[in-house]
């Protein structure tokens, strides 16, 4: 049954504010309230500052919705104040980077100027071919609007857990864990959000998870270079970035941008994968027929300056495996090309990021000032 906010607002009338004894309903006190299936954003307005009362207040709110509605609902609690002339509150210290996802080694954008080139389902088999070869892997699908990771895996419907700290507890498939907003929403409802409530699902994506110890997180980005980036350029160190285009113009166009946005935020590229490269047909696997035009991607990485990961043939194979939830490097590569191609640009993922993490120091998380 889906949530609704007189059911939110019920539960909200047990969190008595201590400062005047009366519950944050009745004071009215709550505004913005904003229900998407399990994920639930407010604000409430506080009368002071004070770091205990403000941090007793919120966890109070975290603990009463979760309580008398659902354990597994994702909240987003905004707290300001409601004096405008009040006193800012003192800056707390904030965690250093290295204590974010302090057990992944290394964070991988997966990402592309422009939507349509096949950058999920590069994500998808890029993760899936990593845990093939031994490493630990998670795969974070950052796309709010149109997620794509639950049809990709077979999990259409299902939710993650909450474990005792209530943090989010990732699906596991095929040596992947995995999480992406439809695996929190219904399948058929629309997530209609702004910028900020969207920059605030993916930060909980990344730091109220439980990951466990991990060598790769890809991170399966929406098209574009937009509030969605910059959020994560803000949270979280990137070790480098993968970006996915296919051979004709009107792509490389957008892929030679994703290329600048993450060179001016300090993120290494690893390289550049081509997907949809050409078409082999099963009768003449001699021939390569160039569908969307030769080598636009290669040459666009030797023009920038950066690897060239390979390139993926257009095989009816990767399209049924994305349909059924059955990625292609899930099968065998001595008989299915495409599923030995993702193996070869895993293997040359690892290594850029093995001579990435050798010859550049850490990333941080960049401030972006707005003048």
């Amino acid at each position: 049954m889906a949530i609704t906010k007189p059911q939110v607002l019920d539960a909200l009338r047990k969190v008595i504010d201590p400062y005047a004894g009366i519950d944050i309903v009745t004071q009215n006190l709550v505004d913005d309230l904003v229900i998407q299936d399990k994920f639930i954003s407010f604000t409430v307005n506080i009368p002071i500052s004070d770091k205990e009362y403000t941090d007793a207040l919120k966890k109070r709110c975290e603990q009463v919705v979760q309580d008398t509605l659902s354990g597994d609902v994702v909240l987003d609690i905004h707290l300001q104040l409601k004096d405008k002339n009040a006193p800012e509150p003192k800056p707390q210290p904030k965690a250093e980077p290295e204590d974010l996802l302090a057990g992944v080694k290394n964070i991988i954008a997966v990402a592309s100027g422009k939507g349509g080139v096949g950058k999920s389902t590069i994500a998808a088999n890029l993760a899936v071919s990593l845990a093939n070869a031994g490493y630990q892997v998670g795969l974070v699908d950052t796309d709010i609007y149109g997620p794509s990771i639950p049809t990709m895996f077979q999990l259409r419907g299902e939710r993650p857990n909450i474990n005792t700290k209530r943090k989010l507890v990732p699906l596991e498939k095929y040596g992947v864990k995995l999480l992406s907003m439809g695996f929190l929403v219904d399948q058929d409802d629309a997530v209609v959000w702004r910028g900020p409530m969207v920059s605030s699902a993916v930060k909980q994506f990344l730091t109220e998870v439980v990951w466990g110890d991990l060598d790769y997180l890809i991170m399966d980005l929406p098209p574009g270079t937009g509030d969605i980036q910059l959020t994560i350029v803000q949270t979280v160190p990137l070790t480098g970035a993968v970006i996915v285009s296919t051979p004709q113009d009107v792509a490389l166009d957008d892929a030679r941008k994703g290329v600048t946005m993450f060179r001016k935020v300090n993120v290494p590229v690893l390289g550049i994968v081509e997907n949809m490269a050409y078409f082999t047909p099963p009768e003449l696997p001699e021939k390569k027929y160039h569908i969307f035009g030769k080598d636009g991607a290669r040459n666009l990485a030797a023009k920038l300056e950066v690897p060239f990961l390979g390139e993926v043939p257009i095989e009816q194979v990767v399209r049924e495996g994305g349909d059924s939830g059955v990625p292609v490097a899930t099968l065998d590569p001595a008989s299915t090309p495409s599923a030995l191609v993702f193996q070869h640009i895993a293997a040359r993922v690892a290594a850029e990021t093995d001579n990435r993490n050798e010859s550049k120091k850490a990333t941080e998380p960049i401030k972006i000032k707005i003048r």
